[in-house]
């Protein structure tokens, strides 16, 4: 009757199925906007709300990639008249958004230069042919490489390799066996425990920094915040790999077949190359740069450095940085300190705060046990739903207004972030183990609920014994 036929209208179903939440999120924004604002809530702050809201329901259901949420978030705070144009570029474009870009440049960098089956040798050769020691040394390795380098590039590195023992093990790797269970979690939870050691472990480890910075509550270096983190992290190191070995403990006690077909495999390659070692060299150079220049002008143009040194020594091409760096989660990044930065500036954050700690309150009827309850039990528990960026951009505004030593609510809560043990889409590196068809989504709780719980006590006893020492 309308001119469409039976196919078109077919069509348009199926996408409005497929984006129902999309749908549903702009219903819901459009709804929220002319609901009066509530008492002590600022319009603005209102409207930051809204914005939350929506990139909430669309990182939750996944119904358009998070690269548009993020532009998304920035689109809607000028069109709902949070901030200019200008404003929000400005809030958007910081040191942090810098420091992600330059480490992510890095990565491919090293992984360019061929220095990931370096890695692979080095951890055969250190941890010999008993599958408890492989398994605690893919935990070690991952754990280390991961606080310096980012989770998803440490996991993309050492799959290949597990991959690799579990076939030369004479296994099946289009089939889970406890085996490949065993080694392709010590990569995932080594990666989890290992991102909270340095601000370069993970993106919102330098979101909260730079919340810290813009709200003018301290500033804290890369060496101080290794001091507070480094040491949790070498202690979850042999709880991670007791916890796996006795949840899934395989047949194969013993791999030294494996074994010594990889290291033939991976010896082939030579020594060390001259680019290699100028490699290894300029990465040093960004470290200690990270750890003695950050305090005078930031991590991210030390990274910058580091990068315009690879490029400069013809090390990579930018064709190849262009090519593999992941621009979306840069876009991502961004706007997520964007959001967060509006939340506080239109005390969006604040009302949230008061709120609740009025409401938790009459539960626990102790400020100091409200604050820990939110920055590591909702932290933790909202992280396996969410990208542990978004959770701390969220949420760290709302629990830096809740009062309390800032560094300490700061670094409690990012590593709070990162206890993403319970679902396929709690972190990146959950994802890439899941992406091989040789893990289920029920074998994430199996041993994730122990390293939850280990984790939450591991952090309460540190912040309460340790962590005053230090301020």
């Amino acid at each position: 009757m309308f001119g469409f036929s039976a196919r078109s209208i077919s069509n348009v179903l199926f996408w409005v199925t497929r984006k129902k939440w999309l749908i549903l999120s702009f219903l819901l924004s459009i709804s929220f906007f002319y609901v009066p604002s509530p008492e002590g809530l600022t319009p603005e702050g209102h409207r930051t709300l809204i914005i939350v809201s929506v990139a909430l329901i669309l990182i939750i259901s996944e119904s358009i990639p998070l690269p548009a949420v993020a532009i998304l978030i920035l689109i809607m705070e000028v069109i709902l008249g949070v901030d200019t144009a200008d404003g929000v570029a400005s809030s958007f474009m910081s040191d942090a958004v810098f420091f992600i870009m330059g480490s992510l440049m890095l990565a491919v960098a090293l992984v360019n230069q061929g220095l990931d089956k370096r890695l692979a040798l080095f951890v055969i050769n250190v941890t010999g042919n008993k599958t408890w020691r492989i398994v605690l040394g893919f935990v070690t390795i991952s754990a280390f490489l991961s606080s310096f380098i980012g989770e998803h590039t440490v996991a993309a590195m050492l799959l290949p390799v597990a991959l690799a023992l579990i076939r030369n093990a004479g296994l099946s790797t289009n089939k889970a066996t406890r085996l490949s269970t065993l080694l392709l979690f010590s990569i995932a939870y080594g990666c989890a425990i290992g991102s909270i050691g340095t601000p370069s472990g993970g993106g919102r480890n330098v979101i909260m920094i730079g919340y810290l910075s813009e709200f003018g509550m301290g500033t804290i270096s890369y060496l101080d915040w290794m001091k507070f983190a480094y040491p949790m992290l070498i202690i979850e190191i042999p709880i991670v790999a007791a916890v796996l070995w006795y949840t899934f403990t395989p047949e194969q006690k013993i791999m030294d077949s494996s074994v010594r077909k990889l290291k033939v495999k991976v010896a082939k390659t030579g020594k060390l190359t001259a680019n290699q070692i100028m490699a290894i060299i300029i990465f040093l150079f960004v470290f200690f740069g990270w750890i003695f220049l950050s305090p005078f002008i930031g991590l991210g143009i030390v990274a910058l450095s580091g990068v315009f040194l690879y490029l400069s020594f013809g090390l990579i091409e930018w064709q190849d940085i262009n090519r593999n760096t992941n621009w979306g989660v840069i876009l991502l990044f961004g706007s997520a300190i964007s959001l967060g930065i509006q939340m506080k500036e239109t005390g969006a954050a604040l009302w949230i705060a008061e709120q609740t700690l009025f409401y938790l309150d009459l539960i626990f009827q102790d400020v100091g046990i409200v604050r820990w309850f939110v920055s590591v039990i909702v932290t933790g528990l909202l992280t396996n739903l969410l990208s542990n960026a978004a959770t701390v951009a969220v949420l760290g505004p709302i629990i830096l207004d809740m009062g309390g030593e800032p560094i300490i609510m700061a670094i409690m809560t990012s590593i709070a972030s990162a206890f993403a043990y319970l679902t396929v889409v709690a972190s990146p590196t959950c994802m890439i183990i899941h992406s091989t068809g040789l893990i289920t989504s029920g074998d994430y709780f199996k041993a994730g609920w122990k390293l939850f719980i280990i984790s939450v006590l591991l952090l309460l006893i540190i912040s309460t014994f340790y962590w005053p020492m230090l301020l």
